[in-house]
């Protein structure tokens, strides 16, 4: 029995990905774009994620992921 994907809305676009895929399949996908994902901060329905949990944390149909740069400074 195949699984139906699901949606998620990346900043302001929607994308399809397999059931079962967690943050990091997701940056890992979004590779090519401009910022690594090692250069990036994530957001899960607007809850910050910490770089080691992304691979632990599971994507559900409808979630909302934002990317930003992280903010260093004093």
């Amino acid at each position: 029995m195949t699984t139906a994907p699901i949606t998620i809305r990346l900043d302001d676009r929607e994308l399809q990905l397999p059931a079962g895929s967690h943050l990091s399949d997701l940056l890992a996908l979004e590779a090519l774009q401009p910022l690594p994902p090692a250069g990036v901060a994530t957001a899960l329905n607007g809850r910050f994620v910490p770089r080691a949990a992304r691979s632990t944390t599971p994507l559900s149909d409808g979630d909302q992921v934002l990317l930003f740069q992280p903010i260093v400074g004093g």
